[in-house]
């Protein structure tokens, strides 16, 4: 079973890069953060506040979460966009901070790549937690500025949308900032880790850096 971990911030290009190796060798591919999103999305509907953590456990543990190569099924229902809104976004670290949540998300991380027969997996926590001993680990990361900027090009905004880059490179440190800071399961570079700075490389230029290592 080959397992290839990706992790990183966000806009450093992970999913584009875990997309690619993924098609080049034919594996499945889980992203690990729309695993936290969608429990993020339920602890919002629910109306539970972001430190009723009780609640939060129980949301994750009882929801039916089918994840394909780009779309994501939340007790049946498609959410693949909204667990991407702007209100998510701004909550997604305060769930995915709580130890009980992260336990039964690697759980079932773990349980799906399994299934799979191996994967790529994308996240913060894959090589130093979920699969610490993955045959590939790759920490992928970019300057502040060029993260910020791809985030804008993600979520469909213009240079001045949203505050433009700098209001966004601004929300990108908070949450590398909260990430870095948890206590379970932090955002670090995991321990063998190929570490890679994607600003100034294309797609394919990270994609057979990773291919290297194997």
């Amino acid at each position: 079973m080959t397992v290839i971990a990706i992790d990183g911030p966000a806009g450093a290009g992970k999913s584009t890069v875990a997309r690619a190796v993924s098609e080049r060798l034919g594996l499945a591919r889980l992203d690990t953060g729309a695993m936290y999103r969608a429990v993020t999305l339920l602890v919002l509907r629910s109306g539970a506040g972001l430190t009723d953590t009780e609640s939060a456990v129980r949301l994750a543990s009882g929801m039916r979460l089918e994840l394909g190569e780009d779309r994501v099924l939340l007790d049946g229902e498609d959410v693949t966009a909204a667990i991407r809104l702007p209100e998510v976004d701004t909550a997604v670290s305060a769930v995915s901070a709580i130890p009980a949540v992260r336990a039964e998300l690697v759980r079932r991380q773990r349980e799906w790549v399994r299934e799979h027969g191996g994967a790529v997996v994308e996240g913060r926590d894959i090589g130093s937690v979920v699969f610490p001993d993955a045959d590939v680990k790759v920490y992928l990361d970019a300057h502040p500025e060029e993260r910020a900027r791809r985030r804008q090009g993600q979520l469909g905004l213009a240079e001045g949308d949203g505050g433009g880059t700098a209001s966004t490179a601004a929300q990108l440190a908070r949450r590398d900032s909260l990430d870095a800071g948890r206590a379970v399961s932090p955002l670090v570079v995991p321990p063998g880790a190929l570490v890679v700075d994607s600003t100034h490389l294309s797609v394919e230029d990270v994609v057979e850096q990773v291919l290297k290592c194997l």
